[in-house]
């Protein structure tokens, strides 16, 4: 049976690796992106996401193009588009419903529409299906079909990656369903999971990550508690882990494009539905809170007025070894301090923003790249002043060899 064509819309941390490992099944893929720096990136052998080398990229026979005109030629569809929150913390599908009206002006008849993004339940249907009809003239389940099959990408993550983590699959027929599951079965060696409906799909992803953002805010009003305590989280979380079921989470700021979001999407169909979501809520506000209390905590430990304080901030990203600045909260610690009058610059290597110099009343140590850490935290020591502060927010430095060298540590 001859492989359906397929078009990648979005080639981002999730789009491009889904391309790349239907590519190497040799499945003709055409990828579609509406930035023209990205498709020229592409097309150069450069991923600046860092999920695909420059020899990955030679290695594939692929079209890149941000001509919309390419979705004509595919029989299969998959939609990998960002989907944020807005300032007020409301889902923003606008990147997806614009995404959506160019995929149907550009329709292939019995062509399959695929969203990886994730929503909260009824989007796929509800949403986008419509704008779907509209902009091709066609209808949803007579001349086209939908599915969804939530991305479960961790960036920066070689070894969880497309194709070793269960796909959840969900489509609005038997037989599209099947299709599609065939279709992911051929790229993901762990399985695929086939759903009864495209809204369980939905539910499902959108559940993952706001479950381990309540992991994380629990173990995060803990080490508040443990600092009005004046005793070590880690020595807690080490003590409790001890017993087979506990579950090992750290603190730590929650930032990022997924669980730092996907929360809020659940809160807002809760809401239209008539529902208030007490937990989920709940686990978003305590991680909300905690930038400032990071902050207020790096202020109180200085031991001198913040308008004299010279204050190095590293790590940009919103978690260790990626690019990837989207929802950092480090962001919001850098503002507070300078709010506070602190003189604060900035280092991160994946960014290329900041230079180091030395001597610094504090090194705010907030994203644990692999160059922070590397040779006993050396980086971050040799740009403490003596007696300065050390402020290491997922306690990956050796305390007793950081003052050991003549400076002063703190975790979170």
């Amino acid at each position: 049976m001859n492989k359906p064509i397929l078009c990648i819309v979005g080639l981002g941390y999730v789009g491009l690796p889904l391309a790349y490992a239907f590519v190497k099944k040799h499945y003709t893929v055409y990828g579609f992106d509406i930035s023209q720096k990205r498709i020229e990136e592409l097309r150069r052998g450069l991923d600046t996401t860092n999920e695909l080398t420059e020899e990955d990229l030679q290695q594939i026979e692929m079209t890149f193009s941000n001509d919309p005109r390419i979705i004509q030629k595919a029989d299969i569809v998959i939609l990998a588009i960002p989907t944020p929150v807005d300032s007020n913390n409301k889902p923003d599908v606008r990147l997806l419903e614009s995404a959506s009206a160019t995929v149907g002006e550009n329709l292939k008849k019995g062509a399959i529409i695929v969203y990886e993004s994730t929503v909260y339940p009824g989007v796929t249907e509800e949403i986008c299906g419509p704008i779907l009809e509209k902009a091709s003239g066609m209808t949803c389940g007579t001349d086209f079909m939908l599915g969804y099959s939530p991305e479960r990408i961790n960036p920066g993550d070689k070894k969880h990656t497309v194709e070793t983590i269960m796909k959840v699959v969900g489509a609005n027929d038997p037989k599209t369903l099947t299709t599609l599951t065939e279709l992911y079965r051929s790229i993901v060696q762990a399985g695929i999971h086939p759903v009864a409906s495209i809204k369980v799909a939905e539910m499902s992803k959108a559940i993952e990550n706001a479950q381990r953002d309540l992991n994380i805010a629990y173990i995060n009003e803990v080490a508040m508690m443990c600092s009005h305590l004046g005793i070590s989280t880690k020595d807690v979380l080490e003590a409790a882990g001890t017993k087979w079921n506990f579950l090992k989470f750290t603190p730590g700021l929650v930032g990022g494009h997924c669980i730092g979001v996907d929360p809020y999407y659940l809160v807002e169909k809760a809401k239209q539905l008539g529902m208030d979501t007490h937990i989920i809520a709940a686990g978003r506000s305590v991680n909300d809170a905690m930038s400032v209390f990071v902050a207020k905590k790096i202020l109180d430990a200085l031991h001198m007025q913040p308008a004299l304080a010279r204050i190095l901030v590293l790590g940009l990203t919103f978690k260790e070894n990626v690019p990837d600045t989207r929802n950092s909260k480090s962001k919001e610690v850098i503002e507070y301090l300078e709010h506070a009058g602190c003189s604060v610059e900035m280092h991160d290597p994946y960014r290329s923003s900041g230079s180091r110099k030395h001597a610094y009343d504090a090194v705010v140590l907030l994203v644990a790249h692999k160059e922070y850490v590397q040779n006993n935290g050396e980086f971050v020591l040799s740009a403490t002043k003596e007696g300065g502060l050390v402020y290491d927010l997922k306690s990956v430095l050796d305390r007793e060899n950081v003052e050991k060298q003549g400076k002063r540590y703190m975790a979170l």
